[in-house]
């Protein structure tokens, strides 16, 4: 009894054992190239890192945000690489894509073309914490006094 033939009663007949469902999302799409920067991407870049990154990373992107701040684990920095170097863009889109250590991926959360907002939005984030007064334009420095 043991040997004998048993029928699967979940397969079906008219399909093959490893028949894809139609509409489902491949898991590596096509490779999506980075768009031009501009004000309206920076701020969709603001936009979406409020929504899904400040929670962790904060407003800073240094990691310690509300909910690191109430026991979750802090991530790392967002603007280095572990070896303290400045994350190239690629990088950080695959991050955002695929996820890293304990952060899950946002590919199902996050459109590619706001995922390269945020990148986006994370550079002009860390030129604005290493500004000085002298890389800025007359109209900003009169602006910041």
């Amino acid at each position: 009894m043991s040997k004998q033939h048993k029928e699967n009663p979940y397969a079906s007949r008219d399909s093959a054992p490893a028949d894809i469902a139609q509409g489902s999302v491949e898991y590596h799409d096509a490779p999506h190239p980075a768009p031009a920067v501009t004000m309206a991407l920076l701020r969709r870049g603001h936009s979406e890192y409020h929504a899904f990154c400040v929670p962790c990373h904060a407003e800073t992107g240094a990691g310690d945000g509300m909910v690191v701040q109430r026991g979750f684990p802090a991530p790392r920095p967002l603007l280095t690489t572990e070896e303290g170097q400045p994350a190239l863009p690629e990088r950080l889109y695959g991050i955002i894509t695929s996820g890293q250590g304990i952060m899950y991926g946002f590919a199902q959360r996050i459109v590619p073309d706001d995922r390269w907002a945020i990148v986006a939005y994370l550079f002009a984030l860390r030129r604005s914490q290493h500004a000085t007064r002298a890389a800025m334009t007359p109209i900003q420095q009169a602006g910041a006094q």
